[in-house]
Order: C-alpha cells, then structure tokens, then sequence
C-alpha cells in the first residue's frame, strides 16, 4: 500500500512504498531531504458513521430503505375473489328468484363484502413511499373497515327510521345531510385505518359504498332504502 508523503519545503504531494516508512529520503522535486511518515503516522480516512435515529433494523433513517412492493398475492387475490363471487351471486339469485331480502341477508353481504373490498382498495392506493402494513397489523387495520363500513349503513338506517322518512330523491334534504356524514366518517376511517391522504380516503369508502348500492339494486332493493324500488 503506497504511503501519501507532503514535503514540507516545496508542499509537493507523492507516493512512495510503504517500505521506506519512517525513513528519510530527497523530495523529486526540490531534492531536499525529508522524514517519510512512519506507518502509525498516517491519516486514515474511514467512512463516516451515521449519525441519528435508526430504524428497528438498525438502518439510518435518512438513508434510504429498500422497500418491498406490496401486491395481492395468490391467495389473497382467490379469497377476495371469492368473498367478491359469492355475495355478487346471492345478490343475483336473489334477484333473479325475487326472493322477499331480510335486513339480516343484507348485513351479513356488507359484512362479508367489506374486508375483501377493503384489502383490494389498500393494494391498490396505499402510497408507495410508506412501508406496506403486513400481517397483524394488515389484519387489524382490516377488520376495522370491516367493522365500520357496515355499521355506518346502520346508522344511515337508523337515523332515517328516527325521521320517520324515506330517503329517496323527493326527500333531497335529508340525503344531503346524511350522505356527507356517512362518506366523511367512512373516509376518516380509511385515513385513520391505512394512513391515506383524502383523495386515496374517500375513494377507498366509496368503493365500499358504490359496491353495497349495486348489490341490493341486483337484489332488487331500493337503492337508498329497504323499500320496493321505484
């Protein structure tokens, strides 16, 4: 490993072998007689450390991490799918056999439907500079959407029944006030649940809710109400 000398007279910089440290020898250019540093004498130059937090990994965090993309994997892509198939081909039956809907037919289709609309609408909008929510947590985020979504159609029924009216387009009032709570608590939800921005929010809830609308239509159903349709 050649040894960096300086000579002090002329400041020229050379290199010599490390054989002659801690030897004196005449600079190549102005010929004077100069000590060469011994081996413990020179500067080593290391890799500065990181300083600051660090991740649970021990990775700096300003440097910036490898992130693994999060995709459906085959099994979640099946189970969804045939969470999605099953309700969608009740709806149908129902429909097409004019079968009388029960409101309890209803929740278990909203329940069932909600963590795989859920899990789908996460894949697909979660923001790729956040590292992905996986296993226990993934699960916990989930069953919270699965728990909220359907109970909001609750609500909006309950508050309707409290009214005592039917929520369909002659009643547009009530719809626009109840409708924006419902989306807005739907929304805050999704944020809360998966660290979306707004836009990512509202369109995760909305997927849910514009999903639940076209099933009890294909059942049937008032789409606003468990009434007949119009």
């Amino acid at each position: 490993m050649p040894l960096d000398v300086t000579c002090p007279g002329c400041k020229t910089r050379f290199q010599v072998s490390e054989k002659f440290a801690g030897k004196k020898g005449p600079c190549p250019k102005c010929k004077s007689i100069i000590q060469i540093p011994s081996l413990k004498e020179q500067v080593k130059i290391e890799e500065p450390q990181p300083v600051g937090g660090k991740t649970k990994t021990g990775q700096p965090v300003f440097r910036p991490i490898g992130r693994t993309e999060t995709k459906l994997s085959r099994e979640q892509a099946i189970a969804i799918g045939g969470a999605v198939s099953v309700v969608v081909l009740g709806a149908l039956i129902i429909g097409l056999a004019r079968i009388p809907v029960s409101p309890v037919i209803t929740s278990i289709g909203a329940i069932i439907l909600a963590p795989a609309l859920a899990m789908a609408g996460y894949a697909f909008l979660r923001d790729d500079e956040l590292e992905p929510y996986r296993g226990q947590q993934l699960w916990m985020r989930l069953a919270l959407c699965a728990a909220v979504y359907p109970l909001l159609w609750g609500i909006y029924w309950l508050v309707f029944a409290y009214l005592d009216v039917v929520p369909d387009f002659e009643h547009m009032t009530y719809l626009l006030i109840v409708l924006p709570l419902v989306i807005a608590f739907g929304t805050v939800t999704a944020m809360g649940a998966f660290d979306f921005d707004f836009g990512p929010a509202i369109l995760h809830y909305c997927v849910y809710l514009i999903s639940t609308i076209a099933l009890r239509m294909m059942m049937g159903m008032n789409a606003l109400w468990n009434a007949p349709p119009t």
